[in-house]
């Protein structure tokens, strides 16, 4: 799902992309240094939800702040949450990875309720750390910062 939210996105320029994920888990932590990896025009910020920048985001956005069951993509002032920010991700990405968009073909209420059933069981499935852990950034921007 993709939404248009107004005023613009706290921390970001017109032209950003942000990609909020829950820090304290290993599974998102991991799509995070996928992006981290493979978003070699570093055209991706990242920011934990649990971060006072994710926060803002999240509030900006309409977005419950204590409850983290989907990544959210940030961009042009649209908010994308589940499959479809996945696919929002992987379409920024190169190839291979950008063909998996194809996979969109698939109904939006069958690709959301497999993500569902990952993301509410991402804990059990992958596990969590005590608390939010960042992976490594490749570059100085890669984190959004309070102070931009």
């Amino acid at each position: 799902m993709t939404m248009q939210t107004e005023p613009p996105a706290p921390f970001l320029q017109s032209s950003d992309t942000a990609v909020l994920f829950d820090g304290t888990c290993k599974l998102c932590n991991g799509w995070a240094r996928f992006i981290i990896h493979y978003d070699h025009a570093h055209r991706i910020q990242l920011a934990a939800v649990q971060s006072p920048e994710g926060q803002e985001l999240l509030r900006w956005a309409g977005l419950p702040l204590d409850k983290f069951n989907t990544i959210v993509l940030i961009s042009n002032n649209k908010v994308s949450i589940r499959s479809e920010a996945m696919f929002e991700i992987l379409g920024r990405l190169n190839a291979p990875w950008r063909w998996l968009t194809a996979a969109r073909v698939v109904p939006a209420a069958m690709r959301d309720w497999m993500y569902d059933k990952i993301a509410l069981n991402r804990y059990q499935l992958f596990g969590r750390y005590g608390s939010i852990h960042l992976p490594t950034a490749d570059h100085d921007r890669r984190f959004l910062k309070e102070n931009l």
